[in-house]
């Protein structure tokens, strides 16, 4: 029984150790400039992804608007995120983003995002995808 008392107050310490290091994500520094990267060319506003969809990716303002469809942040929750879900390739790939797959847009191939990349923008959305 102490053995199991004593392990959970190590997991109890544990996330706390981890939740601690989890850095603060701005959008400014940290999003925007993967956004940039890797979808502006599509995403801006005479762009073709944004002709087709609706998402620009030129302000947080537009990022938050989403799509033609609707909103593709939910704040707090990175799963519910269908930006998140398109780049971390939980999608089918003919609609992962940026396309890099044989059936990419007219307009070209991009190259994935990095794993890195990836968790910093779901790291923003868990963080309540804050204007920071």
């Amino acid at each position: 029984m102490a053995a199991r008392i004593l392990r959970c107050i190590g997991m109890v310490a544990l996330i706390i150790q981890l939740t601690a290091c989890e850095r603060d994500i701005s959008f400014a520094n940290d999003v925007a400039p993967i956004l940039q990267l890797h979808c502006a060319e599509c995403h801006s506003p005479d762009g073709e992804g944004k002709l087709t969809s609706g998402f620009d990716v030129s302000s947080y303002a537009t990022v938050m608007q989403g799509t033609q469809l609707g909103p593709v942040i939910v704040s707090g929750s990175r799963i519910s995120s269908t930006l998140y879900l398109l780049i971390d390739h939980k999608a089918a790939p003919e609609i992962q983003m940026p396309p890099h797959h044989l059936k990419g847009l007219p307009a070209g191939r991009g190259e994935p995002l990095t794993e890195e990349q990836i968790e910093t923008i779901g790291l923003w959305i868990d963080q309540g995808a804050r204007d920071n």
